[in-house]
């Protein structure tokens, strides 16, 4: 190591973050050297992979507020991505943010021995705001570490092995994740994965009660089924409504455990605090993620009903013990996040402009059909399907050229997503709604 050469290098780094205002030099700087560092130290694939960037990377991201966020020369993008549902209070929310910096203030980790006052406060909460009887939560960092955690309480407390889970749905990438997970493409590089989880095709309980059945018939035991209330990596697949109570019935008939996972539709995403609500259903596990953390900072969690968790009574960190899992920075924002959830009604405010958008979406579906196939989606979580993934690249990428940022699913583009802040406004939304009919204008043509 080249000790005075590390000193150089993030002394300069760090006069870039606690400038007021950086030069026109030292913003081209930002960027080149962005550049570089992606293809040299972090992955020269990543930027050949995503959809709608300009292919000088010339726009590096550097500010954000509310539903936009700007690049190093403070050009300005309407995100309608929203970090794919994590912006749902707006980028930097500033009842969020004002929280985080007081308990920063205060103090910013825990030492992993004394009891965490603002874990137990947000694990109270949590079982405020979900639904029916769930009740004890498990604090964590990143979705697919939630996921783990859900599969492992489950086959905890059922004693049980096997899973049942659905094509083409998303979970996440660990281990345990991705077995859950239903897309070969996420799968086939790490197969063997871990054995007991079995696939079938979503909105079909009949299929997953016929899995159970077979599995028992054989000799195994399933722990517990898994899946999304809607399908969004798969593109913003909205199951029947007699779906999710159909599973319900099920998993109650042959003693098996409901899992939702709400990482995505949770925190009045659909319209409803959780997706599960509207159609009246209790999971016996709820994972929830992303927009948790008000967007400003990373925390996922699961909460379960009280009986679940009595294999734990005797040894408390059997089924994870994350060092940075239920931190007091994180877990202030989370609070910070439900209050302004609810004080604000957001589901309501995403039901709203969720619907506002749809309607002008159907009519530019009748206007350019052979562009513009299908409209999926509830509240803020939308999805537009077009002929090919040609289509749907051109059409993000045509976008961003106007300012406007969308995302497709991790490894297509054939399915558009559009997410945006709750809190984004109408003059805005109406401002990507001309946006996108002059580009499948364009399209169409």
């Amino acid at each position: 190591m080249d000790r005075e050469a590390v000193i150089l290098e993030s002394s300069r780094i760090l006069d870039y973050i606690l400038k007021d205002e950086l030069t026109f030099e030292e913003k081209n700087r930002i960027v080149s050297d962005s550049v570089k560092n992606y293809a040299e130290f972090v992955n020269p694939a990543i930027l050949t992979a995503r959809k709608s960037v300009s292919s000088d990377y010339s726009f590096v991201e550097w500010e954000d507020e509310g539903a936009v966020f700007r690049d190093t020369h403070g050009v300005e993008f309407i995100d309608c991505l929203g970090g794919f549902g994590i912006y749902m209070l707006g980028h930097r929310n500033p009842k969020v943010v004002e929280v985080v910096q007081a308990q920063l203030n205060r103090y910013a980790l825990h030492s992993q021995e004394l009891v965490e006052p603002l874990r137990g406060y947000l694990s109270k909460l949590v079982e405020m705001i979900t639904p029916g009887d769930l009740q004890f939560s498990f604090i964590c960092n990143g979705g697919a570490e939630a996921v783990e955690m859900a599969l492992k309480l489950a086959r905890l407390a059922s004693g049980k092995t096997c899973f049942i889970s659905t094509v083409n749905a998303f979970h996440g990438k660990s281990m345990g994740a991705v077995s859950a997970t239903g897309k070969g493409v996420y799968r086939k590089p790490y197969l063997p994965l871990i054995p007991g989880f079995q696939h079938v095709e979503y909105a079909d309980a009949e299929a997953i009660e016929k899995a159970i059945r077979n599995l028992i018939a054989v000799g195994d035991s399933v722990a517990g089924v898994i899946v999304e209330p809607i399908q969004g990596e798969a593109g913003i697949i909205v199951p029947p409504p007699g779906y999710l109570p159909a599973l319900r019935e099920i998993c109650d008939r042959y003693e098996v455990l409901l899992i939702t996972d709400e990482i995505q539709t949770g925190m009045g995403r659909t319209g409803t605090l959780w997706a599960v609500e509207q159609v009246n259903v209790v999971p016996d596990i709820l994972i929830m993620g992303k927009a948790f953390g008000g967007g400003v900072m990373p925390i996922t969690g699961i909460v379960a009903r009280k009986h679940l968790w009595q294999n734990m009574l005797e040894n408390p960190w059997i089924l994870g013990s994350p060092t940075f899992g239920g931190n007091p920075l994180s877990c202030s924002a989370a609070i910070a996040a439900i209050k302004y959830t609810v004080e604000w009604d957001i589901p309501k405010m995403a039901a709203e402009k969720g619907d506002y958008i749809m309607k002008r979406l159907h009519l530019y579906k009748e206007k350019y059909p052979k562009v513009l196939q299908a409209i999926r989606g509830r509240g803020l979580l939308i999805g537009m399907e077009f002929p090919s993934d040609e289509i749907g690249f051109n059409l993000a990428k045509d976008l961003f050229d106007q300012r406007v940022l969308v995302g497709g699913t991790l490894n297509n583009a054939r399915v558009i997503r559009i997410e945006p802040p709750a809190v984004i406004s109408y003059e805005q939304i109406d401002t990507v709604l001309r946006s996108l009919e002059k580009t499948l204008a364009k399209l169409s043509n």
